[in-house]
């Protein structure tokens, strides 16, 4: 090692120190993975075997996204688990093949600003504070941040947790690697974990619930029945504690929530998605008939202890509008109050099934279902008192009947577009961040007579 680079690490180190940022260890190899018997397996999850051995993984095996699978062969028994299998839910499960499309989830985009507040009077709506005057987003509703810090950046926020969980220091705050691989290998929770969700700093709310982390993270998927309802076999629901859900959740958008672990084809697991496009038979496209059609929807529903539990829903073909549905479109995932009665609007709580819901209409339809037909109003206008309806970010509902969407231009194009990398190989990135900083690759790919200058 040259002199010059010697003194270049020492005075990184030093930096480190200095600032206060432990240099990260590399992490000790994990141990070969010991193959099972793949037949055993499907004896019991049949289901699990058509979609494996007709898929791209076909030639995975089960071992390498399960653990104690041994312990699980030895206590289970027809109609009962005995000891559940360990299912990896970390990225890397995905990133050890994968590695390109990891490697580009990580990565920070350092021209977006963290923590950056849309009310402000430069931001992009400088009256929302005024218009939700009462919600509990009105409380640090910041830009947003690629999908890496999603997890870490909904907690961290004023609206959340009443300021108790913050990043270990400000060095923690771009280290997108670390977030993605654990949320706590970046934050702390300031207070007990036996203490109550409450406020614990001024000008803090605590709005966060279970539903509405249901859009960060899937860690959880096993262990929530169908929509959030109560049931034995359930260990967490619409109603459990957020504190404690959220101590137990460690990675941000799971690889499985929009690619099927099994098959490797396209899917969503959000179960609000799935009973608005299946249950309800609004369809993909719910103001395009025509286009429903031809993507479509199939709910698969998993049972446990002979009962159905959870589901997922299977597209038909890559659709990453439907994948991002998941989350970018509007819905109701907390409390509000019912307003069947005009002059006595009573409080909804976790327990009512309308706190996981997805409108799945345009915003001119929003009235009609959540109001007329859910009786439902999400909070109560501080300055006015009036009880009031709230839409919060209708990407999806956006794009419907668009310029873009009629031309079949998907969220992928512009957010996720076609990168070549330096050994030529092309990849779908995975870094999803606004156009405008990838002009090249996004607007330029069909505005083929503009400029980047036109483009921005």
């Amino acid at each position: 090692m040259s002199r010059g680079n010697r003194y270049s690490r020492w005075l990184l180190a030093a930096a480190a120190a200095w600032l206060g940022c432990a240099v990260q260890a590399a992490e000790p190899p994990k141990p070969p993975i010991k193959p099972v018997d793949a037949e055993k397996c499907f004896a019991c999850h049949v289901e699990i075997e058509d979609f494996h051995a007709q898929g791209r993984h076909a030639t995975v095996n089960c071992a390498h996204c399960h653990d104690n699978a041994d312990a699980h062969m030895q206590t289970a028994k027809p109609k009962s688990m005995g000891t559940r299998p360990v299912t990896i839910t970390d990225h890397r499960a995905c990133a050890s093949c994968h590695v390109d499309q990891y490697n580009s989830f990580v990565q920070t985009n350092l021209h977006s600003p963290a923590r950056l507040e849309k009310a402000t009077f430069k931001s992009r709506s400088p009256l929302f504070d005024k218009l939700m005057e009462g919600y509990g987003f009105t409380k640090e509703h910041g830009e947003p941040r690629s999908h890496a810090f999603m997890l870490v950046d909904q907690w961290a926020v004023d609206r959340a947790f009443g300021g108790r969980i913050q990043f270990k220091d400000w060095t923690y705050i771009n280290k997108a690697e670390l977030a993605a691989n654990n949320a706590w290998n970046v934050l702390v929770d300031r207070e007990p974990a036996t203490s109550d969700q409450k406020k614990f700093m001024r000008q803090t709310v605590t709005a966060v619930n279970p539903v509405c982390m249901n859009c960060k993270t899937q860690d959880h998927i096993l262990d929530w029945k169908y929509l959030g309802e109560k049931d034995p076999a359930a260990k967490w629901d619409r109603t459990s504690k957020p504190v404690e859900f959220a101590r137990a959740m460690k990675h941000p958008l799971n690889c499985f929530m929009c690619h099927d672990p099994h098959s490797t084809g396209p899917r969503v697991v959000r179960d609000a998605l799935i009973s608005a496009v299946v249950d309800r038979k609004l369809g993909t496209y719910p103001m395009d008939p025509e286009k429903s059609q031809k993507t479509t929807m199939t709910k698969v529903t998993f049972k446990r202890n002979g009962q159905d539990f959870r589901a997922i829903g299977l597209l038909n073909r890559v659709d990453s509008n439907l994948m991002c549905a998941q989350c970018h479109v509007e819905y109701n995932c907390g409390p509000g109050f019912d307003c069947t009665d005009p002059e006595d609007h009573k409080p909804v709580g976790m327990a009512d099934p309308r706190t996981n819901i997805f409108p799945w209409t345009n915003v001119f339809g929003y009235k009609k279902v959540m109001v007329e037909d859910y009786k439902f109003k999400d909070f109560k206008h501080a300055g006015t008192g009036a009880y009031l309806p709230k839409i919060q970010h209708p990407e999806f509902e956006t794009t419907w009947g668009s310029k873009h969407e009629r031309a079949g231009v998907e969220c992928k194009n512009c957010h996720m577009p076609k990168k070549v990398l330096a050994n030529g190989k092309t990849l779908t990135s995975h870094q999803q961040m606004s156009p405008r900083y990838q002009i090249k690759e996004t607007c330029l790919t069909c505005h083929k007579d503009w400029s980047e200058k036109d483009a921005l």
